[in-house]
C-alpha cells in the first residue's frame, strides 16, 4: 500500500485526526491489498462475491447485528476500567474452596501474561509441547505427592465438576451394585449442588447427610467427604472410609491441597479418589475462575480416570520425552461409551499452580500453611477470651463461630470494615483465613465481634502456652515434593530462567501459525487480556454479595447481550466453563424442557457420524441414548437416513446435535431442512458452536432453526487456549428454553433460572476471563466481527486453492469452495508412497509449524483452519512448506529419497541430531534442518525426536522421573559427545 502523504492528512478534520486506528486492522492478518491478491487467486472480484458463493442464501442474516461500532484498544480499556471500578473488592474470609492468594509476580509476568504460554495449543503434538508437558507433569507430581495417592491427572475444570467426575468414577470402578452416592453434609454447598445435577440424569440417588450416623441402610456404591469440612472441622476419615469399603463402596475426598502440607493426606487414610482445586496456589480468585481442579486416584483406576494424563516415554533417540497418555482424545474413540465428556483441562492455571509449588518448594508451602493455621488459631483463642464460642475442636484455616442471633449483623459490621464473612445461619458465622491474612486483619476482626473489649487483646501473646490444635495422629509425617525441580529454583533468576527454558521448547501462536481445523487458533490480543490482571476483576470472591460485584454483573449482562446478537438466540448462560460442559448444559435444558411438557419418554439424541466426539459423550451424561445418523460421500447429513431415524424414533426423539458449518468444513445447503424435519417430530435442534467463527455477522443459528448452541469463547471469541484451557462454553437458547438454563450454586439472584441445577461451582463460571471476550466484541464492533468471519473464509479458501494442485481437497461445496477450514486427503499418498499423515505432521515441525488437525473427522487426513488473524505472508509460508513436503514425497516415490530413510520418516530433526559428529542418513543435514531457505533466518528447533507412543502406554510413568533418569541422560549425552 502507498504511504499516507502530508497533503492527504491535511484534508482530515480535527475529529478525524483525533481518532486512533481501529482495532479491526490489528486483528485481521491480511490488509486490503493482500485480501485483493487472494481474491484474484480465487478468480473473484470482492469478498462479498466470495461470501455469496460460500454461505447459502437461505441462512444469511437479514438484519445486521445490533452492536455498536468498534472501539479502539484504549477506548475499550477505559470503558472496561469504568466497569471494573464499580466492583467493591473487599478482603474475603468467605472460604468455601476459594481463597485470597499471593501470586508471585514472576509467575504472573512469565506465565499468565506471557503469550508463549497462553497462546499454546493442547499438547496433542508432543514433540513441540515438551515445555508445557513438563510443567503439567510437575502439576501431577505435586498433586499425587500431596494427596498420598499414586496417580493424578493434568487438571479438571473446577472442584465441583471434579466431585461429580469422582462420583461417576466410583460408580464405574466400585464392586458394589448399589445406586446410592452418599455425600457428607459438610461438603462445600456448590460441590453438593453440582453432584446432584450430574447424578439425576444418570439415575444415581444422592443422599446428603452425616456419615457418622451410619451407612448400614444405604445401598451405596460411593461416598464423598470434604477434608477439612466446609465449616472447618478436621477429622480422621479412616473409620468412615473403612465402613464404606466394608460395603464394597469407594470413597472420594474433596481436599484442600494447602492443608495437606500439614494434615495426614486422604490417600494414607484409604481414600480411593481425592479431588479439589489448586486456586490458592497462586491463581487469583477471578470471581470464580478459571482455576485448575485436580483428581488423584489409584494406579489401578488409571484407564477409567477422566481428563488428560501426562506420561513419560522415549523419543526416536531413546531419550526421555513427555506426551499425553491413555486418554488422548478418548471421546473421539469411545464416543458415548467414554468415561467423561471432558476434553478441556485448565492447563494454563495448572501450570501456574505447579510453578507456585516450584517457586516455594515443600518448605515454603509448609511455612505458608503453618502461618495460615497459626493466624486462625490466634483469632480463635482471642474470641474465646472475649467469651465467644468457637465450634471447632480441630481445624486448619476455617472456623464456625457461634453468635446467637447476631450472624447477619456481624457480617454487615465486617463489611463496613472492608471484610466479607460467611453467614452460615442466624446463629453462626464462618471465617476462612488464607495466605493474605495479616495480624492487622485479626485485630480488626476481633473488634467486629467485641468492639472496645478487643483492644485488650495482643495477637503476639494470645497463643502463649497454647498447644498445637492438630493432634499428632492427624499431622502429616510423609515427605512430599522431593523431586529436585521443587527445590532448585529459589532465586527469581533461576525461576525466570526455568520458565523461559520450558517456553523455548514449545511452539505456540507467538512463533507461528497454528492451522488446526475446528480449533480456531486466532489472535489473543494484549488489550483483551490486560484487564484480567486488574485487581477489581482478579480479586473478587464468587460468593461475594451481588451489590459488591456491580461491575462484573454489568459486564456479564453486556456480554450476554452481545452473544445473543451474534447467535440470534434470546438468552445466554455464561456458566459452563468448557465447550463440552456447554454441550452438557444445553442437553440438560432440552431434557428439562421435554419433562416440563410431560414428555419424559423423549430420550433419543440423533448425532451425525461426523460429529465431535464430545457430542455423544455429553448426550450419554444427560441421560440420552445416542442414535447415529449417516453422512453422505460429500460429508453432509444423509437426509434419507435422517428421515428413517425420525420415523423410527419419533415419539422418543429428544434432540439432534449438528455442527455447523459441518465438521467437514462446508456450509450444508440443507441445514434448515434438517431443523424443520426434527421439529416436525417434536425434537429440539442443538447446533454445536465450535465453528461459529465462520458465521458471526453472516448467519445466526438461532435464526435458521437452532434451539440451543454452545459457543467456544476460547475459539471464536478470543479467549486463549492456554495449552489446553481455560475454556469457556456458554450456551445460547431460544426463549422457550431460557427457564432451563443452569441455576446458581450458593448465590441467589432475582433472574436466576431454577429448573436445572448448577453445572459448575461458580454462578458465572470462569468469570475472570470474560473481560477478554467482552473486549474482543467491543473492539471489533458490528462491522469488524463480520469482516473477521469473511476473512476467515477467505484465508481458508486461499489455502485450499494453493494446495489443491498438490493434495486432494476432500470436501467442498457445489462451487468448489470451503467454509472456514479445509480437509486435505493424504490416504492416496499413503497408498502410493508409504508416507503417512503422521510423517507429514512431524515433518511440518522441521518447517516450523504445528500440524493441522490429524485424522479427524476422517482418518488419514489433515484439517486446516487458518483463521482471520494470519497474514498472506504466513499463509504462503505454510503453503510453501506443504508444497515442499509434497515434493519430498514425490522424491520418495521416484527413488530420489530412500523409502525408509528419508526426512519424513525421521522427522522431526533436533539440533543435536543435525549437529552430531555422526550423520548416517542418506539425505543431507541441510535438507533435514533447512528444507526452505527462509528457515536459515528463523528456525524453531524441536527439543526431542519423534515420541514413541506405544512405549509410553506400555511403560506408564505419570509423575516426575527420578533423579537417576536425569543422570542417565547426562551419561548418554557425554557418551555421544
Amino acid at each position: 500500500m502507498s504511504q499516507t502523504t502530508l497533503s492527504q492528512l491535511a484534508q482530515c478534520s480535527l475529529s478525524d485526526l483525533q481518532q486512533s486506528e481501529t482495532f479491526v486492522k490489528r486483528h485481521l492478518g491480511p490488509d486490503s491489498a493482500e485480501q485483493l491478491a487472494m481474491l484474484q487467486t480465487l478468480g473473484m472480484a470482492s469478498i462479498t462475491e466470495l461470501i455469496d458463493k460460500v454461505v447459502p442464501g437461505s441462512i444469511r442474516r437479514q438484519q445486521a447485528m445490533d452492536l455498536p461500532d468498534g472501539l479502539t484498544e484504549h477506548q475499550s480499556l477505559a470503558k472496561l476500567k469504568s466497569l471494573a471500578q464499580q466492583n467493591q473488592v473487599l478482603k474475603s474470609f468467605i472460604g468455601m474452596g476459594y481463597y485470597n492468594t499471593l501470586t508471585p509476580p514472576t509467575i504472573q509476568r512469565n506465565i499468565l501474561e506471557n503469550p508463549a504460554w497462553y497462546t499454546a495449543y493442547t499438547p496433542y503434538q508432543a514433540e513441540i509441547s515438551q515445555g508445557r508437558l513438563e510443567a503439567m507433569l510437575n502439576f501431577q507430581t505435586m498433586v499425587a505427592d500431596l494427596t498420598g495417592l499414586e496417580l493424578a491427572n493434568a487438571s479438571m475444570l473446577d472442584e465441583a465438576t471434579a466431585c461429580a467426575e469422582a462420583m461417576t468414577l466410583c460408580q464405574r470402578m466400585s464392586k458394589a451394585k448399589g445406586k446410592v452416592f452418599f455425600v457428607a453434609e459438610d461438603c462445600h454447598p456448590q460441590n453438593i449442588e453440582v453432584v446432584k445435577t450430574r447424578a439425576e440424569p444418570l439415575g444415581i440417588d444422592v443422599v446428603v447427610g452425616n456419615p457418622a450416623e451410619g451407612l448400614d441402610n444405604l445401598d451405596l456404591f460411593g461416598m464423598l467427604l470434604q477434608y477439612p469440612g466446609t465449616y472447618g472441622e478436621v477429622a480422621d476419615l479412616t473409620p468412615l472410609i473403612e465402613a464404606a469399603h466394608a460395603k464394597k463402596a469407594l470413597v472420594a475426598v474433596a481436599a484442600d491441597l494447602l492443608a495437606l502440607t500439614l494434615l495426614k493426606p486422604p490417600g494414607e487414610m484409604g481414600a480411593d479418589v481425592v479431588v479439589g482445586n489448586t486456586q490458592r496456589f497462586g491463581v487469583p480468585l477471578g470471581y470464580g475462575g478459571p482455576h485448575a481442579a485436580y483428581m488423584a486416584t489409584r494406579d489401578s483406576f488409571k484407564r477409567s480416570m477422566p481428563g488428560r494424563l501426562i506420561g513419560v516415554s522415549l523419543d526416536s533417540r531413546g531419550k526421555k520425552a513427555y506426551r499425553l497418555a491413555l486418554q488422548t482424545r478418548e471421546q473421539h474413540i469411545r464416543r458415548e461409551r467414554a468415561t467423561s465428556n471432558i476434553c478441556t483441562a485448565q492447563a494454563l492455571l495448572a501450570v501456574m499452580a505447579s510453578m507456585y509449588a516450584v517457586y516455594h518448594g515443600a518448605q515454603g508451602l509448609v511455612k505458608i500453611a503453618y502461618r495460615v493455621h497459626r493466624f486462625t488459631q490466634t483469632f480463635a483463642k482471642g474470641l474465646s477470651r472475649l467469651g465467644i464460642t468457637v465450634n471447632n475442636s480441630v481445624y486448619f484455616d476455617t472456623l464456625r463461630i457461634h453468635v446467637p442471633g447476631r450472624a447477619v449483623k456481624i457480617a454487615e459490621k465486617a463489611v463496613l470494615q472492608g471484610y466479607n464473612l460467611r453467614p452460615i445461619d442466624v446463629d453462626n458465622i464462618g471465617f476462612s483465613f488464607d495466605e493474605a491474612t495479616t495480624v492487622d486483619d485479626i485485630k480488626t476482626l476481633w473488634t467486629v465481634f467485641a468492639d472496645d473489649a478487643a483492644n485488650s487483646l495482643d495477637a503476639e501473646s494470645v497463643l502463649e502456652g497454647q498447644a498445637d490444635i492438630i493432634p499428632s495422629q492427624l499431622q502429616r509425617t510423609s515427605a512430599f515434593l522431593t523431586h529436585p525441580v521443587f527445590h532448585e529454583h529459589r532465586s527469581e533468576t533461576e525461576m525466570m530462567r526455568y520458565m523461559r527454558h520450558l517456553a523455548d521448547k514449545d511452539l505456540a501462536l507467538d512463533r507461528a501459525m497454528i492451522p488446526l481445523g475446528s480449533c480456531t487458533m486466532k489472535l489473543n490480543a494484549t488489550a483483551e487480556l490486560m484487564p484480567i490482571s486488574w485487581p477489581e476483576f482478579a480479586n473478587m470472591h464468587p460468593f461475594s454479595p451481588l451489590e459488591q460485584a456491580q461491575g462484573y454483573q454489568k459486564m456479564v449482562k453486556e456480554l450476554e447481550k452481545m452473544l445473543c446478537e451474534t447467535t440470534g438466540y434470546d438468552a445466554v448462560s455464561l456458566q459452563p466453563n468448557s465447550g463440552a460442559q456447554g454441550e452438557y448444559a444445553g442437553l440438560l435444558a432440552i431434557r428439562a424442557y421435554h419433562r416440563s411438557r410431560g414428555e419424559t419418554h423423549r430420550d433419543i439424541c440423533l448425532i451425525p457420524a461426523s460429529a465431535h466426539g464430545t457430542n455423544p459423550a455429553s448426550a450419554q451424561m444427560a441421560g440420552m441414548d445416542v442414535v447415529v445418523v449417516n453422512t453422505t460421500a460429500e460429508g453432509e447429513i444423509d437426509l434419507d437416513d435422517l428421515q428413517a431415524k425420525l420415523d423410527k424414533y419419533s415419539q422418543q426423539l429428544a434432540a439432534i446435535m449438528i455442527t455447523y458449518p459441518s465438521t467437514h468444513g462446508v456450509f450444508e445447503e440443507n441445514v434448515k431442512t434438517v431443523c424443520e424435519m426434527v421439529h416436525q417430530h417434536g425434537g429440539q435442534v442443538y447446533i454445536d458452536g465450535a465453528n461459529m467463527n465462520a458465521m458471526v455477522g453472516i448467519a445466526a443459528p438461532g435464526k435458521f432453526g437452532g434451539d440451543v448452541s454452545h459457543l467456544n469463547l476460547h475459539k471464536t471469541f478470543a479467549i486463549p487456549h492456554g495449552g489446553g484451557g481455560p475454556g469457556v462454553g456458554p450456551i445460547g437458547v431460544g426463549k422457550h428454553l431460557a427457564p432451563f438454563l443452569p441455576g446458581y450454586a450458593v448465590v441467589q439472584a432475582e433472574d436466576e433460572p431454577n429448573e436445572v441445577g448448577a453445572v459448575c461451582g461458580a454462578p458465572w463460571g470462569s468469570a475472570g476471563v470474560l473481560p477478554i471476550s467482552w473486549s474482543y466484541i467491543a473492539m471489533m464492533g458490528r462491522d469488524g466481527l463480520q469482516q473477521a468471519t469473511s476473512v476467515a473464509i477467505l484465508n481458508a479458501n486461499y489455502i485450499a486453492q494453493r494446495l489443491a494442485p498438490h493434495y486432494p481437497i476432500l470436501y467442498s461445496d457445489k462451487n468448489g469452495l470451503v467454509a472456514h477450514e479445509c480437509i486435505i486427503d493424504l490416504r492416496p499418498i499413503k497408498e502410493q508412497s508409504g508416507i503417512s499423515v503422521d510423517d507429514i505432521a512431524k515433518r511440518l515441525i522441521d518447517y516450523g509449524f504445528h500440524a493441522p488437525t490429524m485424522s479427524f473427522p476422517v482418518a488419514g487426513t489433515l484439517m486446516i483452519e487458518p483463521t482471520e488473524s494470519e497474514s498472506k505472508l504466513e499463509l504462503d509460508r505454510f503453503c510453501d512448506a506443504m508444497i515442499a513436503i509434497k515434493q519430498e514425497i514425490v522424491d520418495v516415490m521416484n527413488g530420489a529419497l530412500d523409502e525408509n530413510d528419508n526426512p519424513l520418516k525421521n522427522a522431526p530433526h533436533t539440533a543435536e541430531m543435525v549437529m552430531n559428529d555422526e550423520w548416517s542418513h542418506s539425505y543431507s543435514r541441510a535438507l533435514a534442518a533447512y528444507p526452505l531457505a527462509s528457515l536459515r533466518e528463523s528456525k524453531y528447533w524441536c527439543p526431542v525426536g519423534r515420541v514413541d507412543n506405544v512405549y509410553g502406554d506400555r511403560n506408564l510413568v505419570c509423575s516426575c522421573p527420578p533423579l537417576s533418569d536425569y543422570a542417565h541422560d547426562e551419561d548418554a549425552l557425554q557418551g555421544e559427545a
